[in-house]
């Protein structure tokens, strides 16, 4: 049986990354994104029933399942998990404001996606609603710097001009966060080593495979960059086609650490000073795996390996929430086989990907 409960841990914004704005900024380390405050807040959320008592979840729960339901609130700077409600759907007028439209135009495409190309119903597959926050921010005097999904909804901080624009302003950071939800209700991956790394990419794949198909661009056409927007400058948070170059010499993050083949897989221990054992780092490279099966069969990447990926993300019989790379190159090149047929350039185009990032 899959493990379904929900992870406090994911955030578009690597520890790697964040630790090095908190120091800039000299936030003290005990109010750092790693740290006990920050951990423990959103470990409790994720340990928490659904709270029907709130009225967010209250309007939630009556909505049609089958059809796109989202509500936007403001948690105005401030550490709120229920802010004001700006926007719920239904209503006509949107207001004038760029992170409010950012995030339902983003939630709609991510939703649309899933839908139209898999027949998924939201989140869930059941017609949750697509609960939303802007503005949020852990502590009153410290900018946020990431976005999250904590089981039930999202979160977006606002960032700091100076580093970073708002966290609303990819598409792909949108759909990697609503992915990770995805992800917790088939056969979720746990959070640490290969199988967290794993979580990590598959919700890359789909931000980037979202990104795509709302712009409808073919993989060889696509920049491959995840969180293109969110930094200052050419910088992207990850680079697909390239792990290790999102950055280079940067005065704030230094160079991107991630690595694109096994023979520099990045060993750290499995405890949160360690990013549970290199999740965030590791991904790179079952990301480059997906770049290159993708170019290698051209055209549109969610027509092809896409759907290869998704077979695998749902089949909770053939992906535990501890499978590995090898496990997971395995069921894919099945998948692609079912799919696409034996011999198929399909296949031969995942297996490459594994084989290129020495996987298999």
């Amino acid at each position: 049986m899959c493990n379904h409960h929900r992870n406090p841990l994911h955030c578009i914004m690597p520890p790697y990354m964040t630790d090095k704005l908190n120091d800039l900024l000299g936030v003290p380390e005990k109010e750092q994104d790693n740290d006990n405050f920050f951990r423990n807040k959103r470990s409790a959320l994720a340990a928490m029933p659904r709270p029907k008592n709130q009225e967010v979840f209250r309007i939630a729960a009556k909505v049609s399942k089958t059809r796109l339901y989202r509500e936007v609130y403001d948690a105005h700077q401030g550490p709120r998990t229920i802010g004001g409600l700006v926007w719920k759907e239904g209503q006509q007028s949107v207001p004038d404001d760029a992170d409010v439209k950012n995030v339902i135009e983003g939630a709609g495409n991510v939703w649309s996606f899933y839908k139209r190309l898999f027949k998924r119903n939201s989140i869930d597959n059941k017609g949750m609603a697509i609960i939303q926050t802007v503005r949020f921010r852990e502590m009153p005097l410290k900018p946020f710097f990431n976005a999250f999904w904590d089981g039930e909804q999202m979160f977006y901080g606002t960032g700091m001009p100076q580093y970073t624009n708002s966290f609303t302003s990819d598409l792909d950071i949108i759909a990697h966060e609503l992915t990770h939800g995805i992800i917790d209700h088939e056969c979720a991956f746990a959070y640490e080593n290969q199988s967290g790394a794993l979580n990590e990419s598959f919700a890359d794949v789909f931000g980037i495979l979202v990104k795509q198909w709302t712009n409808k661009t073919a993989a060889r056409d696509s920049d491959w960059l995840i969180g293109s927007n969110i930094l200052k400058g050419k910088n992207a948070l990850r680079s697909m086609a390239a792990p290790g170059t999102a950055y280079k010499s940067d005065p704030v993050y230094g160079n991107d650490p991630q690595p694109a083949h096994m023979k520099q897989f990045v060993q750290l221990p499995n405890t949160e000073a360690g990013d549970n054992g290199g999740v965030h780092y590791n991904s790179g490279i079952p990301n480059h795996a997906f770049y290159i099966a993708a170019v290698e069969m051209g055209g549109n990447a969610w027509e092809t390996i896409g759907p290869v990926w998704y077979a695998a993300m749902t089949d909770q019989k053939a992906v535990k929430k501890n499978t590995d790379f090898a496990k997971l190159a395995a069921v894919t090149i099945k998948k692609s086989a079912t799919l696409f047929g034996k011999g198929s350039l399909v296949e031969k185009a995942v297996a490459r990907g594994w084989k290129d990032t020495g996987v298999i």
